[in-house]
């Protein structure tokens, strides 16, 4: 696939996500850390997030990353495996742990959160080009990745720029800009880095607040589009608003917006991922412009209406549906809890007026 349409590259899977994944553990009750007696163990990260959502819709993915070797380790690949995704790529690491993080019942985008990660000297804060299989990292129609690895070493920031580099051959970059500014440290310059290697992508997924925080950028979608006019496709989201999309490289489309859905929020945690993961697969399958919005934004619906990190895509027919309703019934459509789970001829038990 091209920034714009399909590609064909023989013996390729659909799309290939590289960063660290980690076990995570949701509380079994609402309450803060200190008081909660008991946990429910997931798994979480962002591009494995975006993996196992793309298998689950019948694509071709392959997680690559390290993993300590460890419970938590077999719990991860076991896992993120079970959703079709190709592990084999994913390297153990004797000397060094798998990453763990704790988070409260509370919504991650309210003040009323706790979280607690376990990561610093994870196995996969190991990678860099020396650790990492680059054959199988670059063996995909599109490689996924996000800002988060960029923060955790040094060595994963070289294995990043080592996989943006253009080189014959090189598959489409799709990158998460997904700013973490606790994972930065002071000095380390992560508005320049991130703005490198996003400048160095095919697609690129930002949020408009998180333009402004990482670079200052105000004025809208339009004025993140000038500061990156190079990749092919640029989504800038703008949270409950929408999202746009701007196409081409000499010459940039003005941009396409599709509003954003209503939908009851049981939490916020791995909504961008999905998102990500929509419009890829949206992509993948030629869609239009339009549709690919669609299909992020109803995406990202099915990840806001669960408490994990991960959530099921839509049923592809179903959420076909959906994308082609008019603007009139988009704009009515309110989803909730349990929506993804709807049969055909359901769509309109998730549509209010």
């Amino acid at each position: 696939m091209t920034a714009t349409g399909p590609c064909t590259t023989p013996g390729a899977v659909d799309v290939v996500a590289l960063g660290e994944s980690m076990v995570t553990f949701l509380p079994t009750r609402a309450g803060r850390l200190a008081d909660v007696p008991s946990f429910d163990r997931s798994i979480g990260g962002a591009e494995s997030n975006v993996a196992c959502m793309l298998a689950a819709a019948g694509h071709s993915t392959r997680w690559v990353s390290r993993v300590g070797d460890d419970g938590f380790g077999d719990h991860l690949v076991r896992a993120i495996g079970a959703y079709g995704v190709d592990v084999t790529a994913v390297r153990r690491d004797p000397a060094r742990p798998t990453g763990v993080y704790f988070r409260t019942a509370g919504d991650r985008a309210t003040d009323a959160h706790e979280v607690a990660y376990y990561r610093a000297g994870s196995a996969a804060s190991a990678m860099s080009p020396a650790t990492v299989d680059l054959p199988a990292a670059r063996a995909g129609r599109v490689l996924h990745l996000s800002g988060i690895t960029a923060a955790l070493s040094a060595g994963c920031l070289g294995l990043l720029r080592e996989l943006t580099a253009p080189r014959p051959g090189r598959p489409l970059i799709s990158f998460d800009v997904n700013h973490r500014s606790r994972l930065w440290r002071d000095g380390d310059g992560a508005g320049a880095v991130l703005l490198e290697l996003a400048r160095a992508a095919d697609i690129v997924f930002v949020g408009a607040d998180e333009a402004e925080q990482t670079w200052g950028v105000t004025g809208g979608p339009e004025a993140v589009r000038e500061l990156l006019p190079a990749p092919g496709l640029l989504v800038v989201k703008d949270g409950a608003r929408g999202a746009t999309l701007f196409e081409g490289h000499r010459r940039p489309s003005p941009g396409t917006f599709v509003p954003a859905l209503t939908v009851d929020v049981v939490a916020t945690t791995g909504a961008g991922d999905a998102f990500a993961a929509g419009f890829l697969s949206a992509a993948l399958r030629g869609l239009p412009p339009r549709q690919r919005l669609r299909h992020g934004h109803l995406w990202a619906a099915a990840a806001l209406t669960v408490p994990g990190d991960l959530a099921a895509p839509p049923a592809r027919g179903h959420a076909d549906r959906l994308a082609a309703l008019d603007d009139t019934a988009w704009g009515t459509l309110r989803l909730g809890p349990g929506w993804t789970a709807a049969t055909e001829g359901a769509d309109e038990e998730v549509r209010t007026p």
